[in-house]
């Protein structure tokens, strides 16, 4: 049987016997047994310090147990604490008030003291049972953030694992992982309020990209190195098989995607993989996509990839000037990029500036984004 005796009842009555009598009929159950003898001081003690059950007269001069129940039961902290109201009236009609009120039970006057101990025993034990479910269910929630947590963790090593992968493939290109995905997730938040946007970029989108955005490039282990690091202009045979990384990114993930299931968190990842190179007026790589047919989630890509490796030192070119660089992506308006990502990318370019010396490679690249920054009309 659960232990009571550590539960505390509070005894409203405004007549001491009955106080006295309830008072010698509950010490066997439990010590802590206050009693007040009105409903103003009932409210207050309730408040400063709860009990786990009140006994409550109905019948108190000034404020009867009715309007002492209403207001208890009014208040968030309070209503749960069951009430048994007191008294001596047996009509059906005011014990469906109290009811309606929110009591658990009546015990009635002249007392039975058997059966008073009873009902205040049962409803102690129920009490007792529903703090201890309400304490599992906190357990559990947290229990199910952790786990979250956990797994979420475990996405982001896994993504930054992977993107290594093609870091070490091209050494050039250390902070270009943190440099992009950050780009990206600036540019979705950007735009998360825009008319044409809002309904497919939400938080959780947003979170995704930023995870996401780091396999962009991962197909590239599978481009010879005689290509990927070619110091000069690559031929149109040697651009056909760098284009092949696109393909190599997607297939690799779409493996690991089909093992998770529908709901796999790579799904973003796929559609950046493979439409980063896509170009607006449909010129782009490796389907010849156009417009709004090429995934948003790539349109973003494009515009972080792009401006990043023109800020960037390659073997083939020094870093370009940051103003240089949004000239560029300008000049992309309409024909490269969805327009309406550039128009986001012009308000926010300062901050990619500050995101790209953030997580500079080399000290060359700090020099060409230092120059003086302008805003664009």
């Amino acid at each position: 049987m659960n232990d009571l005796s550590q539960s505390a009842i509070l005894i409203v009555d405004d007549t001491e016997a009955n106080l006295d009598i309830l008072v010698e009929t509950l010490t066997c159950v439990t010590d802590d047994i206050s009693v007040v003898m009105d409903g103003p001081s009932a409210l207050d003690i309730v408040r400063e310090f709860p009990p786990d059950l009140i006994l409550l007269d109905i019948m108190m001069p000034g404020m009867d147990g009715y309007e002492v129940c209403r207001q208890l039961k009014a208040d968030p902290a309070l209503q749960d604490i069951p009430v048994i109201f007191i008294t001596a009236m047996s009509e059906i009609e005011n014990k469906t008030r109290g009811f309606e009120l929110g009591a658990m039970d009546y015990i009635t006057k002249p007392f039975n003291v058997v059966e008073v101990r009873a009902r205040v025993k049962t409803h102690l034990s129920l009490q007792m049972a529903r703090k201890e479910l309400a304490r599992q269910n906190e357990i559990l929630e947290i229990k199910v953030e952790e786990r979250t947590r956990e797994l979420a963790l475990t996405q982001e090593v896994t993504i930054e694992c992977m993107a290594s992968l093609a870091e070490y493939r091209d050494p050039e290109t250390g902070g270009h992982i943190q440099r992009t995905k950050n780009y990206v997730r600036i540019l979705a938040t950007r735009l998360k309020d825009h008319p044409k946007f809002k309904d497919a970029i939400t938080p959780e989108i947003i979170n995704l990209l930023y995870l996401s955005a780091p396999l962009h490039d991962i197909g590239k282990v599978g481009v010879p190195d005689h290509i990927l690091l070619k110091p000069g202009k690559l031929t149109d045979e040697e651009f056909e098989e760098m284009k092949k990384h696109t393909i190599y990114d997607y297939n690799s993930l779409k493996v690991a995607a089909d093992k998770l299931g529908d709901r796999s968190f790579l799904h973003i990842a796929m559609e950046i993989a493979l439409a980063h190179q896509e170009k607006w007026d449909g010129s782009g790589y490796p389907q010849g996509l156009k417009g709004h047919a090429i995934p948003l989630a790539g349109r973003l890509m494009a515009v972080a990839d792009v401006y990043d490796a023109l800020i960037s030192k390659r073997v083939y070119k020094p870093p370009f000037p940051h103003q240089r660089a949004v000239d560029i992506v300008l000049q992309g308006k309409g024909t490269h990029f969805d327009p309406d990502i550039v128009e986001a990318f012009l308000d926010i370019q300062e901050d990619f500036r500050q995101i790209a010396l953030q997580f500079i490679d080399f000290e060359e690249e700090r020099v060409a984004l230092s120059e003086p920054y302008r805003e664009y009309a």
